[in-house]
């Protein structure tokens, strides 16, 4: 695999596991997998489809599997991110000996996870089950073009913001983080996209 420009400049400047995110990067170099720079992360594709990241947190360095859930996990090394996680899996690491001792499961999880894309195997969600509060629903109602532009969003895109909107108890709260949110969505973004 080549090397891309952004994820050595990336290497380079990073100061949180910069052992464990090499040892990383390392295994997945001596993957099919085709190195990127999305999201100002490395990112790890597959016939150009997102396979998986690499990046720090403050508790560790993870390997971020896109599909992670589709990824057989016999030694059980993969965990959801979150409790609202629907799809992606991650594993923490702390130590480059971890790294080293978790070597064979990492790169069946790569395999499994180009297996997926060759066959085109996708996530299916099952109906999106997350109330509306009040004040969003009532902020479409009340704004055709949010409306429209909110109906527009991918479904990822709108269960982040129902969450994040969600929060708060106070309504003023969530009607603030509506008014945040205004611009990004009319503009058909997500709350973390660039």
């Amino acid at each position: 695999m080549t090397p891309h420009p952004k994820v050595d400049a990336y290497f380079a400047k990073e100061t949180l596991w910069p052992d464990e995110l090499k040892a990383l990067r390392a295994i997945a170099m001596a993957s099919p997998l085709v190195e990127d720079f999305k999201w100002h992360k490395p990112c790890y594709t597959f016939g150009g489809a997102n396979v998986m990241l690499i990046a720090p947190l403050k508790e560790a360095a993870v390997v971020s599997f896109l599909k992670g859930v589709l990824i057989p996990d016999p030694t059980g090394l993969l965990t959801a991110p979150g409790e609202n996680s629907r799809s992606a899996r991650f594993a923490k690491f702390t130590s480059v000996a971890q790294v080293e001792a978790s070597r064979d499961a990492l790169i069946a999880c790569i395999h499994a996870a180009i297996e997926n894309e060759k066959a085109g195997k996708t996530v299916v969600f099952e109906k999106d089950d997350l109330a509306y509060p009040d004040e969003l629903t009532e902020a479409l109602e009340n704004d055709s073009e949010l409306q429209e532009a909110w109906d527009a969003l991918t479904p990822g895109r709108r269960r982040g913001y129902v969450l994040n909107i969600t929060q708060p108890k106070q309504s003023s709260t969530r009607t603030g983080r509506i008014a945040k949110w205004h611009s990004r969505i009319l503009e058909g973004k997500g709350m973390h996209d660039r």
